[in-house]
């Protein structure tokens, strides 16, 4: 099977009142994808511990690339669970959350942001938006939500829940109703990954008023776009130890092999290990799969990993894109 947006009669339209969220947490929790306010502009939600649900609001948005996503959470107790905040990341996050502030930090060990929504990094970003309707809904949620704009790649970031249906209207599950937002331009996005707090994004919180508070400027990171990112991290992503072998039709000895399909290639037999993205040929699956999968096989020791032929349409072209850059000399 392969994975395409839902298409749905209607998305519905939600209140944003106690049975509304309610309902809203129910589709997020059951592996739906629903648009919801923040103060900056409307996100378009998954569970993001949910590597299937992370897999298929990629493909709503369209021409899916797999590049790490915010995670929005509740309150510091839920973001700690998360991520690891050395002091001057507590210092941000205690000054400007909640509000339109991104802070990406290394991700806890135990953390349940799945590997494709951090597209397979050791960093996570996240976020606590102050919007009333979005902090209920995490609260009722109960777990971390990804969420970019809720609107196609490469169109205009929505600010209300008319311009969501614009452009998601039959493709989502549904839309918390909750009016016009106040920013209108997404979270400022800093990482502080090695001690020194880094600008990926700059956004709803000033350069200035961050600098003030740490009473130094800024570094300058790579522009993430709507992507936090460590700087310099977008061209390699997660890159294993191990070589990587591309449309392989035959495992080599001593190879570990990276399936895709019920159709076993020639030579698996002599493989040093192997996983399968997807026995059925679903895309979605493969994806959800994908860094896990790599990071497995990585750590069998093989020096080789060789990767089956993925199709190369919808999600695939995402998969193969990240396959390909794993596969670039470093």
């Amino acid at each position: 099977m392969n994975m395409t947006p839902s298409t749905q009669a209607d998305t519905g339209r939600l209140a944003p009142d106690e049975a509304g969220i309610a309902q809203a947490a129910s589709r997020l929790a059951a592996g739906g994808l629903v648009a919801f306010p923040t103060e900056t502009v409307y996100g378009l939600g998954a569970d993001g511990r949910d590597g299937r649900a992370v897999a298929a609001l990629y493909a709503a948005k369209g021409r899916p690339s797999f590049n790490p996503l915010i995670a929005h959470v509740a309150g510091m107790d839920a973001a700690r669970a998360e991520g690891v905040f050395a002091p001057v990341a507590m210092r941000l996050a205690e000054a400007f959350w909640p509000g339109p502030l991104t802070l990406v930090v290394p991700r806890q060990a135990d953390g349940t942001v799945c590997d494709l929504a951090r597209a397979g990094l050791d960093s996570v970003g996240l976020r606590m938006p102050s919007h009333p309707v979005a902090r209920d809904l995490l609260r009722r949620a109960g777990f971390p939500v990804v969420a970019p704009s809720a609107n196609l790649s490469g169109r205009i970031s929505p600010t209300s829940p008319e311009d969501v249906l614009a452009d998601l209207d039959g493709i989502i599950d549904a839309v918390v109703m909750g009016g016009r937002t106040e920013v209108g331009v997404e979270s400022t996005i800093v990482a502080i990954l090695d001690g020194e707090p880094s600008l990926l994004r700059p956004g709803g919180v000033p350069r200035e008023a961050i600098e003030a508070l740490l009473g130094r400027p800024l570094a300058s990171g790579r522009d993430a776009g709507e992507t936090p990112i460590a700087p310099g991290a977008l061209l390699s992503h997660y890159a294993p130890r191990a070589t990587v072998r591309l449309e392989a039709k035959v495992i080599r000895p001593g190879e570990a092999a990276l399936l895709f399909g019920s159709v076993p290639p020639a030579g698996l037999e002599v493989a040093a290990a192997s996983r399968d993205l997807s026995p059925g040929g679903d895309l979605a699956e493969a994806a959800a799969n994908l860094f896990g999968h790599l990071r497995a096989l990585d750590a069998s020791g093989a020096t080789s990993i060789a990767v089956v032929p993925i199709p190369d349409h919808g999600l695939g072209e995402a998969i193969n894109d990240r396959l390909r850059r794993a596969a670039a000399e470093r």
